[in-house]
């Protein structure tokens, strides 16, 4: 255990977690020159070293040498990877290891049994048992952890408070003292009058409710009374109401979908073949295959964007249902700040999507160019951004793999989010997801820490892009993944921002930024229209950005409906034919 609390990566977990982990670690040896992790293979486990002495190297080039007590390969426990390093036993070994699987499970496992066993707690309680399941699970994110010894006066009578508790762990007593006489002015107490005890406290029963309400005058002491400690989740006045609006009228925005429009885009589509298409460039190369340019045989002045994807890599990754999620997604989102996927198809060795073609190219390209934007230039991309979150997340959406590659201009200058191949639906609302995706630069810290999360791990993201576009990079980078991840569990306020970053943005920044999801501005009472209303948009035109009367700050050029300027270019595909997949994961495709 002294080994992973003393890992820049590991430390980050709870003990309890933490206990569990090197409990279900399982004993292995090496021999002395046997390799125990080699460079470019697939990992799935993390390794604690015993006994023994290991060299790691990296391209053939020695690195450093690592003895007892070390931890490594962490990064193959968060997701599927290639390793970074080659690690090899210069002394016969015996180490602890870990499966990926094991670690995942454990992480679903207590978080799904801590966010119970909270629920029921609150739900006990007169002031949250009205409450919608999707608010008090927002609440719990919120609610810490303290501790107090036997003795310690958790309150006490007379003062003021704006704390509510929990008991998770141990017993409290309640005790009251009866005003007997008054101080020469006619307020307080006299603190000599002898306690009164009235009654005990355990696990789950709560205190301090009015505090919430705004009634701050503690009415008795409330003591630690275990002689192994208390420990009560608490919550103070503030974050409950960022939280609730009106005790009484709970209300949760929500766009009412647009079937009708979207069923008409499905069926002006529906009679196009594959074979009616016909190739002009390439746009793009993924992890799955390519973007190419393409228009109709019998019509060149409209054009698309063709997504192919080799079936056989997606099953090879495991990736399958994200991409099924990704077509039932945008086959039914209709806004004009994502792109539009009018139809999918689909053969023995690739996945097709039929996309708009935005041809004012990727927004990461203009922003290499240029370095980095100007305030308003940010503002306007980072509006369109807010804009199709307010239309996901309203439909309990989260999207998870924002970044300036995944935005791109459209013929008048309008950013649309494209690539949603780890976005999801989250249903019932107010549940979370534990699954370990998206761009190491932009990962929030509930997804390194597999803590489970939901959209507000989409917020996270939207400080960081604000932070890159002004910039020219994000604001946590580090040469390898791990190394990136360990940057952001230090958080924003570890990040020196450039004297050219205004303190308006800033402040919007690391209020987006909160290593608390829970606190992050949009995840509260005003919803996403709290982000709106931060003084950095103050007198941004946001009824022009919706209605597409605003000029954007950057308008492309684009000479006609074929004009792949605006792209980088990109050799032709050399990987030869894929392998047939007839498995039928994607009948639904």
């Amino acid at each position: 255990m002294n080994a992973i609390l003393e890992n820049e990566f590991m430390k980050n977990l709870e003990e309890a977690k933490i206990k569990e982990i090197t409990d279900c670690m399982y004993p292995t040896e090496y021999a002395k020159d046997h390799f125990i992790i080699k460079e470019g293979e697939v990992g799935s486990v993390v390794y604690v070293m015993e006994e023994g002495s290991v060299e790691v190297s990296k391209g053939g080039k020695f690195l450093s040498k690592m003895g007892p007590g070390k931890v490594f390969g962490e990064l193959a426990i968060l997701y599927n990877c290639t390793r970074t390093a080659t690690v090899k036993a210069l002394t016969d070994c015996k180490l602890w290891a870990i499966e990926r699987q094991c670690f995942k499970a454990i992480n679903v496992r207590t978080g799904l049994i801590r966010q119970k066993e909270y629920m029921d707690f609150l739900k006990t309680v007169p002031t949250f048992r009205k409450l919608p399941d999707e608010t008090i699970m927002k609440i719990v994110d919120v609610l810490e952890e303290t501790t107090y010894q036997k003795g310690d006066y958790i309150i006490r009578q007379g003062g003021r408070g704006d704390t509510f508790f929990i008991i998770s762990k141990g017993t409290v007593k309640v005790t009251l003292k009866e005003v007997l006489s008054q101080s020469a002015n006619g307020e307080g107490m006299d603190y000599n009058v002898p306690e009164k005890f009235i009654r005990t406290l355990n696990r789950g029963e709560f205190f301090g409710e009015r505090a919430l309400q705004g009634d701050d005058i503690r009415t008795a002491n409330i003591i630690a009374d275990s002689d192994s400690g208390v420990s009560c989740l608490v919550i103070d006045r503030e974050s409950f109401n960022h939280l609730i609006s009106n005790l009484d009228d709970i209300k949760t925005k929500r766009y009412e979908e647009d079937v009708i429009e979207r069923r008409k885009l499905n069926e002006q589509f529906a009679g196009i073949a594959l074979i009616d298409l016909r190739k002009v460039a390439t746009l793009g190369v993924g992890g799955f295959g390519r973007v190419e340019l393409v228009t109709l045989a019998t019509d060149q002045t409209k054009s698309f964007a063709l997504k192919v994807m080799k079936k056989a890599q997606i099953v090879e990754t495991r990736q399958q249902q994200h991409i099924l999620s990704e077509k039932q997604i945008m086959m039914e989102s209709n806004c004009d700040f994502i792109v539009k996927l009018y139809k999918t198809f689909k053969d023995a060795k690739y996945l097709y999507m039929l996309l708009e073609s935005c041809l004012g190219g990727e927004l990461w390209t203009i922003l290499r160019d240029r370095g980095h934007f100007d305030e308003t230039t940010t503002r306007f991309y980072v509006s369109c951004v807010i804009e199709a979150f307010d239309y996901l997340h309203s439909r309990n959406i989260i999207y998870r793999d924002l970044k300036p590659e995944n935005m791109l201009l459209d013929q008048f200058g309008f950013a649309k989010l494209t690539d949603f191949g780890f976005a999801k639906r989250l249903l019932p609302p107010g549940r979370k997801t534990w699954t370990f995706c998206g761009t190491p630069e932009y990962v929030a810290p509930e997804i390194i820490l597999n803590r489970g999360h939901d959209y507000s791990a989409d917020y996270w993201s939207l400080g960081v892009l604000m932070f890159e576009l002004l910039t020219g990079t994000p604001p946590f980078t580090g040469p390898d993944p791990m190394k990136t991840y360990n940057i952001i569990l230090k958080g924003i306020d570890a990040i020196d921002f450039p004297r050219t970053v205004s303190r308006n943005s800033t402040n919007l920044i690391k209020k987006l930024c909160r290593d608390n999801p829970a606190e992050r501005l949009g995840y509260q009472k005003g919803g996403i229209e709290d982000i709106k209303k931060h003084k950095w948009f103050d007198g941004f035109y946001w009824e022009g950005l919706k209605t597409r009367t605003l000029v954007p700050p950057i308008v492309p050029l684009i000479r006609s409906a074929i004009d792949n300027s605006n792209f980088d270019q990109y050799p032709p595909d050399t990987d030869g034919d894929p392998l047939d997949d007839m498995t039928g994961w994607d009948d639904d495709f």
